[in-house]
């Protein structure tokens, strides 16, 4: 059993990026942060899922080069091998949840980002 604050964590590129108040030993549980015109690496899990929830903003989840906009209240879920990457062309922050699991140490593959502005709707 643990408590922990995320006041006792930082996000991984200083004001964005995963924010991991929980790594293992069979999920991850992060805050996400991306600010306006931020957008974080195309990549896929070989085992883990992902589930994104977004707390408050809104933001372009690309699953497979498909665009997914959403926004606060939404979950979406992420299965193994899918390719995804998020950008936030928006004018606000969007904050969010991120679970992985079941928990992998090396279990992420980075891939080229998809052409971005054509895939736009």
């Amino acid at each position: 059993m643990f408590i922990k604050h995320e006041n006792d964590e930082e996000y991984r590129f200083g004001d964005s990026g995963p924010k991991y108040l929980m790594k293992g030993p069979r999920s991850n549980f992060a805050l996400v942060q991306f600010q306006p015109g931020q957008e974080f690496q195309a990549h896929y899990h070989q085992i883990m899922e992902e589930n994104f929830f977004i707390l408050n903003g809104k933001v372009d989840i690309v699953v497979d080069g498909e665009i997914h906009t959403l926004s606060a209240g939404q979950l979406i879920h992420i299965d193994p091998m899918e390719v995804h990457y998020v950008a936030n062309p928006y004018e606000e922050p969007v904050k969010m949840i991120s679970t992985l699991a079941p928990y992998q140490i090396q279990d992420k593959t980075d891939v080229e980002n998809p052409p971005y502005d054509r895939l736009k709707k």
